[in-house]
């Protein structure tokens, strides 16, 4: 960590608005690009990005130097996204008695001719308690345990929703979805 990161943390800590302000502006651009990932509408994100903010200043004391800031800041970002969906009535059932679909094939290779942005429109189309967990995993490179402590479910429903989004998407991305 910088001197200066550490400096305004250590200010921001003790309420200093300017140094506040200051951190704000350094990570607020990247926080909102990670809110935009879980809310559609930009206003929505935005104010989500900035209660994230807000639980960020006020506890500042629970911070500590193992992880990084931003790393820090990007869960309590995540979190108050996932929270905001959760008002939403987002289904998150435990699985636990129900039977297992195992993959055969683990990877995530698709066909080379599907672009980046139309696999990102697929995980879109995605069940929500599916696409949560496929972005947690997928693009913010969280593990099951992390994602479970995250949207508050068992390790196992966390494989399995990522399982069952991993199914959806391939269907979502079969070469004749694309064929015109």
């Amino acid at each position: 960590m910088s001197k200066e990161l550490h400096l305004l943390i250590l200010n921001s800590k003790k309420g200093n608005k300017k140094a506040q302000i200051k951190l704000y502006d350094l990570f607020s651009e990247a926080m909102f690009f990670i809110s935009c990932r879980y809310l559609k509408d930009e206003e929505e994100a935005k104010d989500v990005m900035q209660d994230a903010f807000l639980k960020a200043f006020l506890n500042l004391g629970t911070y500590s130097k193992e992880a990084s800031f931003g790393s820090w800041l990007k869960k309590i970002v995540i979190n108050t996204c996932i929270d905001k969906l959760k008002k939403k009535n987002l289904d998150t059932v435990s699985i636990d008695n129900l039977t297992l679909e195992i993959l055969e094939d683990d990877d995530w290779n698709f066909d080379i001719k599907i672009s980046k942005n139309e696999i990102i429109e697929a995980i879109e189309k995605l069940k929500l308690k599916y696409k949560l967990v496929v972005k947690l995993y997928l693009i913010e490179g969280y593990d099951h345990s992390e994602i479970a402590e995250i949207l508050n479910i068992p390790i196992k429903t966390s494989r399995t929703h990522l399982r069952r989004g991993k199914m959806e998407l391939r269907n979502l991305l079969k070469p004749t979805n694309y064929e015109t």
